[in-house]
């Protein structure tokens, strides 16, 4: 392996957003990438090499996570990974639109948001660790500024849930040392994708930079995280926010 090229990357959530630039950074880089969503490779995107390798499947469902780590690691055929990116997420209203706090929905949806934001990162990184560790591969788990403070539109149940996240890195960094991977977390503000509802936008003036972030600057920074530029770093969480955390 000469550079970077011949690295493999799992990543989830792939199919917009965050996902979709992280995938588009590391191919660009020369890596293998391997991803997984709900959905089929978008349209605009089936003649881009780097979407050679998609699995379908809903990582809510913890039977369909389990299904995944056996079907990728099938289709590396025994290949180390480089490198994990916990990126698939969900942060539900309940049926009046509202945020999934914690005197409103049905606690089913508590379970729901867990199960995806949680526990499948947990799933993926024990199904994945073989892999990593031939590899010597590192782990990036995309947590949230609303893990660290209430935040006006995130629910309790996913502000929690992101919480519990960067607790789950900070041991995962301990435990996955002794393979020789390193466990890391991204924490992102408010990031202009499809997905932002227009009233974030009032939240610019709490930013010290005045602007909302971009998907690829995310995605340079979870690149960065798994190149041997951050090789002595595990346990962190970086907080991609424009200074918004500051506050």
């Amino acid at each position: 392996m000469t550079g970077r090229e011949g690295r493999t990357l799992v990543l989830t959530g792939a199919s917009r957003g965050i996902g979709h630039a992280t995938v588009k950074r590391f191919a660009a880089e020369g890596w293998r990438v391997l991803t997984c969503s709900r959905e089929d490779v978008p349209a605009e995107c089936r003649r881009d090499p780097a979407w050679s390798d998609h699995i379908v499947a809903d990582l809510a469902d913890a039977a369909e996570a389990e299904r995944f780590v056996a079907a990728a690691l099938a289709r590396l055929g025994g290949a180390p990974v480089h490198a994990l990116v916990n990126n698939a997420g969900v942060s539900p209203k309940t049926p009046y639109k509202e945020r999934l706090g914690c005197l409103n929905g049905d606690l089913a949806g508590w379970h729901a948001v867990f199960q995806l934001n949680f526990f499948t990162p947990l799933t993926l990184a024990r199904g994945f660790a073989g892999a990593l560790h031939a590899g010597k591969g590192a782990v990036v788990n995309v947590t949230s500024i609303a893990g660290h403070a209430v935040h006006p539109f995130a629910g309790s149940a996913y502000s929690t849930s992101k919480a519990a996240l960067s607790a789950l890195t900070r041991e995962m960094a301990v435990e996955f040392a002794a393979l020789g991977v390193r466990v890391n977390a991204v924490s992102p503000g408010e990031i202009e994708t499809a997905m932002l509802a227009p009233e974030y936008e009032n939240l610019v003036p709490r930013i010290p930079l005045h602007r909302l972030g971009t998907p690829d600057e995310v995605a340079g920074v979870v690149f960065r995280l798994c190149t041997e530029d951050f090789g002595y770093v595990t346990g962190a969480e970086i907080f991609i926010t424009g200074g918004q955390h500051l506050f």
